[in-house]
């Protein structure tokens, strides 16, 4: 498996559990931090994306905080901006 299949399988595994909380706890937001992202391409974009449609067909909201503006410009280029919610 490759470096990003690999990430995506730990990511969608913790996602699972935490979208499994949210739903327990009659919540509707899954919060997750870009604050420590440094060094990445648009495989990073990928596996966001991957993290936000898992949580909309959970019907719960996905929200990225502190993502990098070098995250934020990379998904601006690839037009996936709004998409992720990044300002």
């Amino acid at each position: 498996m490759d470096e990003a299949g690999s990430a995506w399988a730990s990511l969608s595994a913790q996602l699972r559990l935490e979208v499994a909380q949210v739903h327990g706890g009659a919540g509707n937001l899954v919060e997750l931090s870009a604050a420590n992202l440094q060094d990445f391409d648009s495989s990073a974009l990928s596996l966001l994306l991957g993290a936000a449609r898992h949580c909309a067909a959970a019907g719960i909201a996905l929200r990225i905080d502190g993502a990098p503006p070098s995250l934020v410009e990379l998904a601006r280029v690839y037009g996936v901006q709004e998409l992720l919610q990044l300002a």
